[in-house]
C-alpha cells in the first residue's frame, strides 16, 4: 500500500474526530492509508451511517400486511394484490442543491429515481417536497427557479411524469434551501432485486456512465454545516444526465427479465465505495475490485478519486459466473459501459487493486454494522416556553376579512403552485388520474382497477413550535390528504431534515418528531419502510426549522371511487367534519397578518383523527362524496375558498355558508379569525347531493365524529357568515399568480 502522512488536519478534513480515528487504528490494528481514510470517511458519516439518527429511528414501526421490503434496502416495497407491488422512497438533496440548484436538483431526481428501479420497480411517478427562504433573500428566486429547472429537465427527459408535492417558503431556510425528491415505481410482487454481494466467485461489474471527479466527498459534504458562501464546494456536487439515466433504467429492466442478476446497488452517496461495502456486508462476504478496469472519462484518476466519485448513471451489479457476456451484450445494446471489475470473496474485506498493487484493505464490518453509533445529548431548549406562549388578547382582528382572505390566499405558501409544475411532465405515460392542484395526486395501474394516490406533507412551523406534534401531524395530514382522494393509506417514507446533532436543542427536536411520527404511525397502521435523514442543514449557526416530511402511498381498489377536491355542481350541500376550536397558534394567518411564529400547534387528537378518516373514506367508497377536502394551513375560509377556486377545468363555483361562532366547541365562543383561519386538525370539508346527507350524517354518527352542515354551492360567489364576500373570479387572480408575480 502507499503511504501517505495522515495528519490531523488531513483526519479534520474528512469530518472524522479524533476519538473516530482512534476507532479506525483499533479496527484495523494499523494506520489506515489515504484511500483508506477517505472510504472511513464516507461510510461513517452521517449521511451513510446514520449515526447520530440510529437510535431514535428504531422507534418507527417497520412491518405491517402490506411490507414486503423495509428499512435498509434502495427502496421500500409493499405488496398490493394481484401479483403487483410498489417501491417507494424519499431522499433528500439539500446541500448540493444550494451550492448549485440546477445540477443538484437534478441529481437528486436521478438518484431516487434509480433507488426505484435498481428494486426491479419501473417508476411510475416523482413528487417533490421543497423549502426556500423568504422571498425577501436575494437567493430565493434564484434557488427556486434553479431546482424547480433541475427536477424538470430531468424528470421530463426521463419520461416518468412528476405529479405533486409541496413548497414552502420561510426565513429559517435562507441558508439552506432543502430539496427532497420522492419516486414510486410498480414491479412483480415476486421478482425484487436487493443489493446484496451473494455467492462465492460471481462477478462485480461495474454499469452505466463513466466514472469522472465530480461529486467526490459529497457524502461528507452533506455531512456538515455551511458557513457563509458555499460556492467552494461546487466541485462535490453531480451532473446529471438524463438521457444516459432513461437507457440505464431500460438496459436494467430488461436484465432484471434474465437469471443473471444476483445483486444490484445504486452508486449514490460515496459511489463505488457505498455500494460496494454495502452490498458484501448485506451477502456477509467480501469483495475484490480492481479501480484500474473501471471505466473513467478523465485521465490519470487515482484509486482515491474512483471510489469516492459520486458520478451518476451508474449501477454496481453481482452476476452469475459465467452470465457476464450476456450481461455485456444487454448493456451495450442500450450504448453503455459494462465492466467486470471485480469477485466476491468469502473474506470479509474490501480489497481495492490498481492493477497488480494494492490500494485498500479493509475488513467490511467495521464500515458498516460496527460503524460509531451516538445517542447525542438532548435537551428541550428553554426558549421553549416563550415560543409556545401566545397571548391572542394582544392579537387585534382584522376590520376587513375578504381582504385577510385575498393576501393569506396570495401566500406563497397557500397560493397555487401551478407556475411550478406546469414545468413538470405530469401527464407522460397517460396514467395519471388526478393532476397536481388536489389533495393528492392519483396515477392508475394498467390493466387493473386499481390506482395508487401519493402525497407529501409537512409543516414546519409546527414542528418548530412542537416537534411532537408537528411530527405526529406530519403523518396525519398525509394520511388525511390520501384519504380525501378515495385511498387507504399503506405504508410511508420520510426525509428528515434537521440541523445540527451536535447541537443538543436540535437532537430534541428530532427525538420527539420521531416519537411523534411513530406514535401516528402506530394509531393509523402505517408502517415506515423507507426513508432518510439530513442533519446539519445549519449556516454560520442558524438552523433550519425542523423538517420531517413525509411521503405516503394509498391504495384505490376501484379507481372510479377516487375524488378530488373542488365543488362540482350547484345545489351541493356542504358539510364539515370535526371540530373547530381557538387555535391560531402556528397558523399561516398569524404568520402572515401578524407576523408571528408563536403559541402551540393546533392539538392532535389520534383517536378522532383515524375516525374522521374512517368517515371520509367509508363515504367515498359508498359512492356518496362529490368532493372533499383536508382542512390545514389557512383554515376553514381558505378551504372553502380552494374548493371553489381549484378545479383545472376552471369550472368555479361559489358556495354561501353559515356557521355559528360556537361551531363544535360546546360553550365556548370563538374568534372570528379563529373560527375562520384557525387550523384545526381532523378536520375535512366535503360536498354531497341532498339526497345523501342523511346517509353521510349516519355514518358519522356510528364513528363519532363530529358533521354539521354549514352551506350549499352555487352562484360565482363565495359568502361566509355575512362576513367574507368575495368574487370567485377575484379569490382565483389572487390565488393563481402569487408565486409567478414574486417571482417578478
Amino acid at each position: 500500500m502507499k503511504s501517505h502522512p495522515i495528519t490531523k488536519d488531513i483526519i479534520s478534513q474528512h469530518g472524522l474526530t479524533d476519538e473516530e480515528y482512534r476507532s479506525i487504528l483499533k479496527a484495523l490494528g494499523r494506520e489506515p492509508n489515504l484511500l483508506e481514510l477517505g472510504i472511513f470517511s464516507v461510510m461513517w458519516s452521517e449521511h451513510c451511517s446514520y449515526k447520530s439518527s440510529k437510535v431514535h429511528l428504531r422507534n418507527f414501526p417497520t412491518t405491517g400486511k402490506y411490507v414486503l421490503q423495509g428499512p435498509g434496502e434502495n427502496a421500500g416495497v409493499v405488496d398490493i394484490g394481484d401479483g403487483l407491488a410498489v417501491a417507494f422512497k424519499m431522499e433528500s438533496h439539500n446541500h448540493p442543491s444550494y451550492i448549485e440548484p440546477y445540477q443538484g436538483a437534478a441529481t437528486g431526481v436521478g438518484g431516487i429515481l434509480r433507488d426505484i428501479f435498481t428494486m426491479g420497480a419501473r417508476p411510475i411517478a416523482s413528487l417533490n417536497s421543497l423549502r426556500f427562504g423568504s422571498f425577501e433573500h436575494p437567493k430565493t428566486r434564484y434557488l427556486l427557479n434553479g431546482v424547480v429547472a433541475g427536477i424538470a429537465g430531468y424528470g421530463n427527459c426521463m419520461g416518468v411524469p412528476t405529479v405533486g408535492g409541496e413548497i414552502y417558503f420561510h426565513e429559517s431556510y435562507n441558508g439552506n434551501c432543502l430539496v427532497n425528491a420522492m419516486t414510486v415505481g410498480i414491479m412483480e410482487s415476486n421478482k425484487i432485486f436487493k443489493g446484496k454481494a451473494e455467492g462465492i466467485g460471481n462477478l462485480v461489474m461495474y454499469v452505466g456512465s463513466k466514472t469522472g471527479r465530480d461529486g467526490i466527498h459529497g457524502a461528507t459534504m452533506a455531512s456538515d454545516v455551511f458557513g457563509e458562501g458555499g460556492e467552494e464546494r461546487r466541485p462535490t456536487v453531480q451532473v446529471g444526465d438524463p438521457f444516459t439515466e432513461k437507457l440505464l433504467l431500460e438496459a436494467c429492466l430488461e436484465v432484471f427479465k434474465t437469471d443473471y442478476v444476483v445483486g444490484i446497488q445504486d452508486m449514490g452517496a460515496a459511489g463505488l465505495t457505498s455500494s460496494s461495502v454495502e452490498m458484501a456486508s448485506r451477502g456477509g462476504t467480501g469483495i475484490d475490485l480492481d479501480v484500474s478496469l473501471v471505466p473513467c472519462r478523465e485521465e490519470g484518476m487515482t484509486p482515491y478519486e474512483v471510489m469516492l466519485s459520486e458520478s451518476q448513471e451508474r449501477m454496481l451489479m453481482v452476476v452469475r459466473q459465467g452470465c457476464e457476456d450476456k450481461v455485456k451484450e444487454i448493456f451495450h445494446k442500450w450504448d453503455l459501459e459494462a465492466v467486470v471489475i471485480g469477485i466476491v470473496t468469502s473474506s470479509g474485506l474490501l480489497r481495492v487493486a490498481e492493477g497488480n498493487s494494492i490500494a485498500a484493505m479493509l475488513p467490511v464490518q467495521p464500515l458498516t454494522d460496527n460503524a460509531p453509533i451516538y445517542k447525542r445529548p438532548i435537551k428541550r431548549p428553554a426558549s421553549q416556553d416563550d415560543v409556545q406562549t401566545l397571548d391572542l388578547k394582544k392579537i387585534p382582528e382584522p376590520k376587513n376579512y375578504n381582504e385577510t382572505l385575498l393576501t393569506l390566499l396570495s401566500s406563497p405558501n397557500i397560493a397555487s403552485k401551478e407556475w411550478i409544475y406546469r414545468q413538470y411532465d405530469h401527464m407522460v405515460r397517460t396514467d395519471t388520474v388526478v393532476l397536481p392542484g388536489s389533495d393528492a395526486a392519483v396515477i392508475r395501474i394498467k390493466g387493473t382497477k386499481k390506482a395508487l394516490a401519493m402525497t407529501v406533507d409537512c409543516n414546519s412551523r409546527y414542528c418548530y413550535l412542537d416537534p411532537w406534534t408537528g411530527g405526529a401531524i406530519a403523518v396525519a395530514e398525509a394520511a388525511r390528504n390520501l384519504v380525501c382522494s378515495g385511498a387507504k393509506p399503506i405504508a410511508l417514507t420520510d426525509c428528515l431534515n434537521f440541523g445540527n446533532p451536535e447541537r443538543t436543542e436540535i437532537m430534541w427536536q428530532f427525538e420527539q418528531a420521531v416519537l411523534g411520527m411513530s406514535e401516528a404511525c402506530k394509531k393509523f397502521g402505517i408502517p415506515v419502510i423507507s426513508g432518510n435523514v439530513s442533519l446539519y442543514n445549519e449556516t454560520s449557526g442558524v438552523s433550519i426549522y425542523p423538517t420531517p416530511t413525509v411521503g405516503m402511498v394509498g391504495l384505490i381498489e376501484d379507481i372510479s371511487l377516487h375524488a378530488t377536491q373542488w365543488f362540482k355542481s350547484e345545489g351541493d350541500i356542504i358539510i364539515l367534519l370535526g371540530e373547530t376550536k381557538e387555535e391560531l397558534g402556528g397558523s399561516e394567518y398569524l404568520k402572515i397578518i401578524h407576523k408571528l411564529d408563536k403559541g402551540k400547534p393546533p392539538h392532535l387528537n389520534l383517536d378522532m383523527e383515524a375516525k374522521a378518516q374512517e368517515v371520509c373514506l367509508n363515504a367515498i367508497h359508498d359512492g356518496i362524496i362529490k368532493s372533499s377536502h383536508d382542512c390545514s394551513e389557512g383554515g376553514l375560509a381558505v378551504a372553502l375558498a380552494e374548493c371553489c377556486i381549484s378545479s383545472p377545468a376552471n369550472d368555479h363555483i361559489g358556495v354561501v355558508v353559515n356557521f355559528k361562532s360556537t361551531l363544535q366547541t360546546p360553550n365556548s365562543e370563538l374568534r372570528t379569525d379563529s373560527l375562520l383561519f384557525g387550523e384545526s386538525q381532523s378536520r375535512i370539508v366535503v360536498s354531497l347531493a341532498n339526497e345523501d346527507v342523511a346517509k353521510f350524517m349516519s355514518i358519522a354518527d356510528k364513528h363519532g365524529v363530529s358533521a354539521v352542515v354549514i352551506g350549499k354551492v352555487g352562484g360565482k360567489r363565495l359568502k361566509i357568515n355575512g362576513i367574507i364576500d368575495a368574487a370567485v373570479d377575484e379569490l382565483k387572480t389572487a390565488w393563481q399568480g402569487s408565486i409567478e408575480r414574486l417571482l417578478m
